[in-house]
């Protein structure tokens, strides 16, 4: 089979770190850069921990393009109670050997998606969608040449995590998300549904330890921070891994269950501001144009990760 190309968008973030450390370890993406946008943590930090998992990861290969620093239209706000201050929990931070590449992450997005045949670059964001959604504003024509969008973001049967009904990344700038999902660009979005069916359990983690690489212990790191930290918090014994969902569906589409349907997202509101209206019914809101993944194979999930970092 040939890989996968791919870029990612992302906010690293420890559950964005074991998405990271589980594409730069599989032969089935050819990932043609990684950009970063302010998120859970700063851009600066983003960018810088981008850095630190290419180098953990010995990936060096790829770039990394530092992206928006704040929202469309909103104040930046941050998720550092659940990723650490830095952003990689435990992990503490260090000035990473390579830098990032030169120019911006809505540049790189552009310029590598547009010099590629139509439909052959998927994209997998992890974080809010402001990077996207200004590469759109630049270059409209980007909706039309991109290959799928896998967006981890999103909630409806599970409620969100940020506020009664939405989801941190889409929360975090829901003018951009709403652009997104207007324009014609293949959307599959990864709530809130499904990524709270892939947990780390106890079993799970160990396993990640006893391998023993550089890459298995970051990303075993960044679960057993997660662990503690949903466990003060929330109460979870077993953290959910949100962002490793997009990139285990671009490896292995069979491990999930899709379901057609249009979203739209709530930008006026305060009281329900980033809520993802997911409608499945066709005509009713829309054309079912995006999709909308609900089921999931944890176990062949974590497996894939397992593989990545061996």
């Amino acid at each position: 089979m040939n890989p996968t190309p791919l870029i990612i968008d992302c906010d690293p973030g420890v559950d964005d770190a074991v998405a990271l450390l589980t594409a730069f370890g599989t032969p089935a993406l050819e990932l043609l850069a990684v950009t970063t946008v302010g998120g859970n943590v700063p851009v600066d930090k983003t960018a810088r921990n981008a850095r630190i998992l290419r180098q953990i990861a010995g990936r060096e290969d790829v770039p990394v393009f530092m992206g928006a620093e704040r929202p469309l239209r909103r104040e930046p706000m941050g998720a550092g109670e659940f990723h650490g201050a830095e952003g990689l929990g435990d992990l503490a931070p260090f000035e990473p050997q390579a830098g990032c590449a030169p120019g911006g992450a809505v540049e790189a997005i552009v310029e590598i998606v547009m010099a590629r045949p139509a439909k052959t670059v998927s994209l997998a964001v992890l974080g809010p969608l402001t990077n996207l959604a200004l590469a759109l504003q630049v270059e409209p024509r980007l909706a039309e040449r991109l290959g799928p969008v896998a967006v981890m973001g999103g909630a409806r049967a599970e409620g969100g995590n940020i506020t009664a009904s939405a989801e941190f990344n889409i929360w975090a700038d829901p003018e951009a998300a709403a652009e997104v999902l207007a324009s014609a660009c293949d959307v599959i979005l990864f709530g809130l549904d499904v990524t709270h069916q892939v947990r780390a359990t106890e079993a799970r983690i160990a396993a990640l330890e006893a391998l023993g690489t550089d890459p298995a212990r970051a990303a075993a790191s960044m679960m057993r921070f997660s662990q503690r930290i949903e466990r003060e918090i929330v109460g979870w014994e077993a953290p959910p891994i949100h962002d490793l969902c997009p990139v285990a569906w671009l490896i292995r589409p069979e491990l999930f269950t899709l379901r057609p349907c249009h979203i739209a997202v709530e930008t006026m509101s305060d009281l329900t501001r980033g809520h993802t209206a997911v409608e499945f019914r066709d005509g009713v809101a829309g054309p079912l144009r995006h999709r909308w993944a609900d089921r999931v194979d944890a176990d062949g999930v974590f497996a894939l990760l397992t593989e990545a970092v061996r």
